[in-house]
């Protein structure tokens, strides 16, 4: 049995083990394994216990001598010992002997100067599958030639940790050993854990080796002029949404970088949030949902096996893995020149950010620096409705290194190729969360095609002063009385004090997290 250099790692007796099968084939082991049930589409489901969404407070960096000083470390960026680490790899290899195993042999980053080899090693098909649509997947001749890996990813959601005696929070563990060159997942099937790891990797090394910006953004682009756009934003801020636009061609949904060339998508795939998912809003991603495709979460009738998105029962983080080339209008490979236009994406649960404002280069960098939304329900363990957050570059959880090292390489390029930048808020409209209502989508996608087209340049524009953004007036196909909130609102005074309870919690955390920033980025943020 060839068991693929599995020797290195530690697993010295597998009863069989499995390299780069098809999707086709890995759905047939799950089912044999009884890891989940096809839908009437053709996807296949599984449910992923207690883990539903990410588990940040049980991810760890490991503290070694040669990346010590690279590392912000923090409640972000946790350590552990080198010692504990090993324990725990040592204990979850044994754990994987006699066991059906699954590797794919994948890679990160569809520009070939900056692509990363990544080998997984599943215990279940099912996350074997998730993973392989999710990289890019190598060609016949790439895996022929793959050579050793970057990266290992070793994923064992069986195994679960001892928080007393390995030294973590809880029986799951997420940790990455840089050094080694190693990331082992234990304890968790929710399948972002591996795709988030991935994403961490590729943060540390793309600046240090490639002079890469590493984004946590989607990405599209005009399919006749290549014009490129960028959105970034938290889970559950619209980013794979309101990038598979039927009108443009679809580089990525959530991790890019940012060359001297322009933007290259590091995934090969997509990770669709499911709740409420419309065929009418959001019909790319619903025709994805097919044979090959990985749901988790997501309620199915026992008989017909009809999937039910609207039911949460199990989590609001229901979610869909999936190819980018299921989307018709995919830009295959996923490269694209230097976007003329950033969009951030908040989801402002108190109800009080205007829909769309324009900013100037430092209001730009305040933002980026800041990243406010409001995590929503399900994308962390515990979190059950909407809570006001703040995410450096708004992907905190994934930055490895100085949050000033990625915003000055972002300022750096706004600046270079003067990219055009707008705040879109697709949180809450007329109120706050439970009173007010989330901000209709076909009124976000009509602000997002003004600010790509340049419509909204040509609209009168008026100065928040509360918030120190620049609000337009009007936009084409987008109802003039929700461009300003505070007319949607009927309690004007609970407006006032909800807006400026807000911009006082923009300034905390600015003053708290960014003390050096330099005056002019810090003079650019709301004046409460």
């Amino acid at each position: 049995m060839n068991t693929y250099g599995l020797e290195k790692l530690g697993i010295i007796n597998p009863k069989a083990v499995y390299r780069n099968l098809s999707p086709a084939q890995l759905v047939e082991k799950a089912l044999c394994n009884g890891e989940g049930k096809l839908s009437s589409t053709g996807a296949l489901v599984v449910t992923t216990g207690k883990y539903t969404g990410r588990s940040p407070e049980d991810k760890f960096v490991v503290d070694s001598k040669g990346i010590h000083d690279d590392i912000a470390w923090g409640k972000v960026n946790r350590p552990i010992s080198q010692e504990k680490f090993n324990g725990i790899k040592e204990k979850l290899t044994a754990y994987l002997q006699n066991r059906e195993l699954y590797i794919f042999d994948g890679m990160a980053g569809a520009d070939p100067a900056c692509t990363k080899k990544f080998r997984v090693v599943n215990e279940l098909a099912s996350q074997n599958l998730f993973i392989h649509q999710l990289l890019i997947r190598p060609t016949a001749d790439e895996l022929a030639d793959y050579g050793d890996p970057d990266f290992t990813i070793i994923a064992a959601p069986g195994f679960k940790c001892i928080p007393e005696t390995d030294g973590v929070h809880s029986e799951a563990a997420i940790m990455i050993d840089y050094e080694a060159k190693l990331i082992v997942i234990a304890g968790s099937q929710y399948s972002g854990e591996m795709k988030k790891s991935v994403f961490s990797v590729m943060n540390y090394l793309m600046p240090k080796e490639k002079n890469v910006l590493p984004m946590h953004c989607s990405a599209n682009m005009d399919p006749v002029t290549g014009e490129t756009a960028i959105f970034f934003g938290l889970s559950g801020t619209g980013k794979t949404t309101l990038s598979a636009d039927p009108g443009r061609k679809l580089i990525g949904d959530d991790e890019h970088g940012w060359s001297e060339e322009g933007i290259f998508n590091f995934e090969g795939g997509c990770y669709a949030k499911c709740i409420n998912l419309d065929p009418e809003g959001e019909p790319e991603i619903y025709g994805a949902i097919r044979f090959g495709s990985l749901v988790e979460n997501v309620v199915i009738d026992s008989e017909s096996r009809e999937p039910d998105f609207d039911d949460g029962s199990l989590t609001d983080n229901t979610r869909v893995g999936y190819p980018v080339d299921y989307i018709s209008n995919a830009a295959i490979p996923g490269v694209g020149g230097v976007p003329k236009v950033v969009i951030f994406l908040t989801a402002d649960a108190f109800g009080v950010l205007p829909p769309i404002s324009r900013l100037d280069q430092n209001a730009a960098m305040y933002h980026f620096v800041t990243g406010f939304t409001s995590k929503l329900a399900g994308t962390e363990r515990g979190v059950q409705e909407p809570q006001p957050t703040f995410s450096t570059c708004f992907g905190e959880p994934f930055m490895p290194m100085d949050p000033s090292i990625y915003a000055e390489m972002l300022g750096e390029r706004i600046e270079k190729y003067d990219t055009k930048v707008y705040l879109i808020n697709t949180g809450w409209a007329g109120g706050p969360y439970g009173v007010g209502s989330r901000m209709k989508l076909k009124y976000t996608r009509a602000m997002v095609t003004a600010a790509l087209n340049g419509d909204i340049d040509k609209a009168e524009y008026k100065h928040d002063e509360v918030f120190n953004l620049d609000v337009p007036q009007s936009c084409p196909n987008v109802p003039d009385e929700i461009m300003n909130p505070r007319d949607t609102w009927e309690d004007k005074t609970a407006y006032d004090e909800s807006a400026k309870k807000l911009a006082k919690m923009f300034q905390d955390n600015f003053a708290k997290k960014y003390p050096n920033m330099p005056k002019n980025i810090a003079d650019a943020g709301p004046k409460a």
